[in-house]
């Protein structure tokens, strides 16, 4: 009855020996996810499988919400199984859509249930998942392990403590859970609580929030901080007095977009500065159109499933400011990601022009993001890779996600990479040679990050 087996999103018999020989049982690097520490550290336990499948889950907060249910039913304090039941009636209607193939992968390989979820089966699913979680074995830590978690990297902060990062380190948990340094709050001047975010990090010169940024990457470098990752709306560029715009935004006065850009400029350049002499790799997620819908906003806060993708031109101001920072000898291994497939070839040809040895691939064109993260778009991104770089040395796949049951996502993509890979094989497009072809998938699901990164 279910759709989950050895030969799903596997149509050759190629991809099916890349898959099962070489992908399948590869470690997970998720060098880039918003699970929270604490819950971690803590070794949270689901009460139930609303908590477990839906808590905090916008994606699937979105389609509920496109298939007419309630707001109250959604994230409101309606009852939790209501919820539960509201999201299965969705489901059989998610022909097409990854969410689908992701919550029959979650079922499957959590809780070996075949059984599709729809509203006639969510009271059978639901009570054997919940009787399922009072076991141990579903602890938000025996999730990670279970799920073959070498590294994960969480989105931290500047102001973070890292208190749980560390209370993980000293307690010797298998996985390596490492934070990852976002100085957004620190950067978008123009925003509404940049002056409270500096207040309260007792910054009130432009000298002090350079200081005490270059303080809070040494701390984040000590306890594990590899990456950096940066939210870019659009992709600022501006040479110019950065201390004046500083000085007239704590003044109380309005600054315009261009003295904003000179800002951003200048500090996302002195963490470049830090991220290349550390050896870090800088994240920069270029194109999502935030917080659409204003009344939601007010109601629900950020991330709450209101996002969409920008269309903005930006391959001049990011060849402007990768090229600025390549002058000054100071760029960092960088990963560019884009929101709007429009741009796959834009990063795509921009990789080229600032490779530099001795890294294989230096700068990286990220997986698939967000809404990309579908069959369509990973493979759109790694056919433009494919195209126009070496897809051979891409470091692969990463969750972006909030949820503790969200690794099999990394099959999801590892049969999507096989099974393109084989396809190309079958149509002689590549030769049968599985000794260089093993070296090309392993490397994509785990080896290549692993260097990459230093892990």
């Amino acid at each position: 009855m279910g759709i989950i087996n050895d030969s799903f999103m596997l149509n050759n018999e190629t991809a099916k020996k890349l898959y099962n020989d070489y992908a399948k049982d590869m470690p997970i690097i998720d060098y880039h996810c918003h699970l929270v520490p604490q819950m971690i550290a803590s070794d949270y336990k689901f009460k139930d499988a609303y908590d477990l499948f839906l808590g905090g889950d916008h994606y699937k907060w979105r389609q509920m919400r496109s298939f007419g249910i309630d707001e109250e039913h959604i994230t409101g304090d309606a009852d939790r199984y209501e919820k539960w039941v509201g999201f299965a009636k969705v489901m059989p209607y998610l022909i097409g859509n990854p969410l689908y193939h992701w919550t029959a992968l979650e079922l499957k390989r959590y809780f070996d249930i075949d059984t599709p979820l729809t509203e006639d089966t969510a009271k059978e699913i639901w009570d054997k998942c919940n009787e399922m979680l009072q076991s141990d074995e579903f602890s938000a830590k025996n999730l990670i392990l279970r799920s073959n978690v070498e590294t994960i990297c969480t989105t931290d902060d500047p102001a973070d403590d890292l208190r749980y990062h560390i209370q993980l380190r000293e307690e010797g948990f298998k996985t390596k859970v490492l934070p990852t340094f976002r100085p957004d709050k620190l950067v978008n001047i123009e925003k509404d609580d940049f002056l409270g975010y500096i207040a309260a990090n007792g910054i009130d010169t432009y000298e002090g929030l350079i200081s005490w940024l270059n303080e809070r990457i040494e701390f984040f470098n000590s306890n594990g901080c590899r990456l950096s990752d940066h939210a870019l709306e659009y992709v600022p560029f501006g040479i110019g007095d950065a201390k004046a715009v500083f000085d007239k935004k704590v003044s109380g006065k309005e600054i315009s977009m261009e003295e904003a850009d000179i800002f951003k400029t200048a500090v996302l350049k002195e963490c470049a500065r830090n991220f290349n002499r550390l050896g870090w790799t800088m994240q920069l997620h270029i194109g999502a159109l935030r917080n659409n819908n204003k009344r939601m906003f007010e109601r629900l806060g950020p991330d709450t499933g209101f996002d969409s993708i920008n269309d903005l031109c930006i391959a001049e101001k990011l060849s402007k400011f990768l090229d600025n920072l390549e002058c000054d000898d100071i760029l960092p291994k960088t990963i560019l990601y884009t929101l709007n497939p429009k741009d796959n070839y834009v990063l795509g040809t921009m990789l080229g022009n600032f490779q530099k040895a001795p890294t294989a691939g230096k700068i990286q064109f990220g997986s698939g993001w967000w809404f990309n993260d579908n069959r369509d778009g990973m493979e759109a991104q790694m056919q433009a890779l494919a195209n126009l770089g070496i897809l051979g040395k891409f470091v692969g796949m990463l969750t972006d996600s909030r949820s503790f049951v969200s690794y099999p996502r990394h099959e999801y993509f590892r049969r999507i990479l096989c099974n393109m890979l084989g396809d190309w094989v079958e149509k002689g497009e590549y030769p049968a040679d599985f000794n260089a072809l093993e070296k090309i998938v392993k490397g994509i699901c785990y080896t290549n990050a692993k260097e990459y990164f230093n892990f």
